[in-house]
């Protein structure tokens, strides 16, 4: 019995791990400063990006982590556990600041230019100090370039809400956050991001992005059911994905507006709904229409995603909090690499490359380390040294006092 509990518990669903490992290698190549190859991530041919493809997997990922314990253990057990997970990610918010920013400090001190500390927009924190540091650690201090796991935490303090209601009926927890989105559109909402001004917000509002979440959530606590392959509402999510490429991909939309000029139009009527902060309507539906397409070209091929050719980036995927850590950290150092050896074709290949290939045997170091691969080699010795000591070894026989 014991022994199928934890087949069953090892069990993953290869594209939750697949696509969430994809999402961290985009975001470092997103977050490489002035790179060229972020040019060609999903981001530049549509109105969603790997933040959607994260956050998603990520409510994916909590409702099998928590949604049991609430189920099994009880509302306050859940609650403790997702308590503790926003204090890890608290933690984890916190170091990797001032890393980066100790980074930047580097940066300033090893090369005449350019300013790092300029280049994140850090000048508050070194000028005003114990006010900076008391807003970062209340989280009211959040710079644009540190703001995905304030947002991050902010979804998982709705879980117990949403577990709560769900247990009256999973429509009641549907409806909580259709009605959180609505309401942060409606009042404006959004959480203050700097001490000095007001006007500035979290770039990652919660009350907006914990649509994407909990849905999510949703579908993998069965409450939410994607729908089936349909022939026409397929045809809809792919000429919807091909409308909205021209507008998302600058260069194109630069290059084609005047001849086209229905582009500027459509680009301007999109500008409000699919605004990022709020989480704008438009990247919800192209996210779930990009799903869509997805989800169906995989069906029935899900054991190609097992392929040992796909098992680094799975193997991302089930480390993303540690990746997303390093993403953060190696994407500036990168941008610190090009800015010492120029901006060219050879460069941009060499900074994400090695970035992409530090970030692949980073998760597998992680794997192991949560593993406690020693324990192996501490079970072997201790077996190799009974058996060195045992009588039935001829060896240890021949040197019996007995004999």
């Amino acid at each position: 019995m014991a022994e199928q509990a934890t087949k069953t518990r090892r069990q993953r669903d290869p594209r939750l791990d697949f696509f969430r490992g994809v999402a961290m290698l985009i975001i470092f190549i997103a977050h490489v400063p002035q790179n060229h190859w972020s040019n060609f991530i999903p981001a530049r041919f549509g109105f969603s990006d790997a933040a959607e493809m994260f956050v998603f997997c990520s409510g994916f990922a909590a409702a099998i982590a928590f949604g049991g314990t609430f189920i099994k253990a009880g509302f306050w057990h859940g609650t403790g556990r997702v308590l503790y997970r926003i204090w890890q990610l608290y933690t984890a918010h916190i170091l990797i600041f001032f890393l980066i920013t100790g980074l930047m400090l580097a940066g300033n001190a090893t090369f005449a230019e350019p300013d790092y500390i300029d280049r994140l927009n850090l000048h508050f924190f070194f000028n005003e100090t114990p006010k900076a540091l008391l807003g970062l650690l209340t989280l009211t201090y959040v710079p644009n370039y540190f703001d995905i796991m304030p947002m991050y935490m902010g979804a998982l303090l709705m879980i117990p809400v949403f577990m709560a209601l769900a247990r009256i009926h999973p429509l009641l927890a549907i409806a909580f956050s259709l009605s959180v989105y609505c309401l942060n559109w409606v009042l404006d909402g959004g959480l203050p991001a700097h001490p000095n001004n007001p006007d500035i917000e979290w770039f990652f509002n919660p009350f907006g992005w914990q649509l994407v979440f909990f849905t999510g959530f949703a579908i993998s606590r069965g409450w939410l059911t994607p729908p089936p392959f349909n022939r026409a509402l397929m045809a809809s999510c792919i000429i919807f994905v091909v409308a909205a490429a021209p507008v998302s991909h600058w260069w194109f939309f630069v290059g084609y507006k005047e001849s086209l000029p229905f582009l500027a139009d459509w680009r301007e009527l999109t500008l409000p709904w699919r605004a990022k902060t709020d989480y704008g309507i438009l990247r919800f539906i192209h996210f779930l229409a990009l799903a869509y397409i997805v989800v169906n070209l995989v069906r029935g091929r899900e054991h190609l995603l097992l392929h040992k050719a796909c098992h680094p980036i799975r193997t991302v995927g089930q480390q993303a909090l540690p990746v997303f850590l390093l993403n953060m950290w190696l994407a500036q150092l990168g941008g610190m690499v090009l800015d010492q050896l120029g901006r060219n074709q050879a460069s941009w290949a060499l900074v994400n490359l090695t970035g992409l290939a530090v970030v692949v045997l980073f998760a597998y170091l992680v794997t192991a380390i949560k593993k406690e691969w020693w324990r192996k080699a501490i079970e072997n010795r201790a077996a190799a040294s009974v058996e060195r000591k045992s009588p039935a070894n001829p060896a240890s026989a021949a040197l019996s006092p007995a004999e």
